[in-house]
């Protein structure tokens, strides 16, 4: 009689996402065990119930280092985009996304790269939410990863951005981050560079509690 309340399963690779992904990670797994993925998305504006994707960048990190050849990008095709204040910061063109790849073909690729990572990336909640509706939209499958948000890493671990008692803090952006860290600053922002930038920046923060703490570092010790 409830036959009818059963999922209807997804494509193969919405399947091996969902079986392969856990909620949860074993806490005390040594990073270099783990596959992370510094993303990093462009978008039509600021608003995660109303706006859309507009590209997308990730780049895998892997037993410390960035895999810069499996670097992916991908400009999502959106059909009536505003010419707001988002295009200054992305540069991309209501022109531009009209002519680019269709959302639900990006995420049928970028979801085999998520199966089983952890997602790293800056103010990460927003692009999570704008990728987790999409995902719902096309797929009905929830964004499942496991994030860590390299503007709150930088609050716990980097003296100069410590939470203050000050109400109204901002956490620090990505720039203001590297510029303290020494690491390169992109030009322009688009999702490419800013996950490759993002990918930097978590390393650091890696080395960083590495020192501290001195031993290898465990997801525990960058979870919350």
């Amino acid at each position: 009689m409830l036959g009818w309340l059963k999922r209807k399963p997804g494509p193969p690779w919405v399947e091996a996402y969902r079986r392969d992904t856990p909620g949860k990670l074993d806490r005390k797994a040594n990073i270099n065990s783990l596959t992370f993925i510094a993303l990093d998305a462009e978008t039509s504006g600021f608003d995660t119930a109303n706006d859309h994707l507009l590209s997308i960048g990730i780049v895998p990190i892997r037993e410390g280092r960035m895999e810069i050849g499996a670097r992916r990008s991908w400009l999502v095709q959106q059909t009536a985009t505003p010419n707001n204040e988002a295009v200054k910061i992305h540069g991309i063109s209501p022109a531009e996304s009209a002519r680019a790849t269709p959302e639900a073909d990006v995420l049928a690729e970028l979801l085999p790269a998520l199966t089983g990572a952890v997602i790293v990336g800056h103010h990460i909640g927003f692009d999570a939410a704008i990728i987790g509706r999409a995902l719902q939209r096309h797929f009905g499958v929830k964004l499942r990863n496991r994030m860590i948000d390299t503007a709150l890493l930088s609050m716990r671990h980097v003296d100069a951005f410590h939470k203050t008692g000050y109400a109204n803090q901002r956490p620090p952006g990505l720039d203001e981050i590297c510029q303290h860290a020494g690491l390169p600053v992109m030009g322009r922002h688009t999702a490419s560079g800013d996950a490759y930038t993002t990918g930097q920046l978590f390393l650091w923060l890696c080395s960083r509690q590495r020192v501290r703490l001195g031993r290898d570092l465990r997801a525990g010790d960058l979870l919350k």
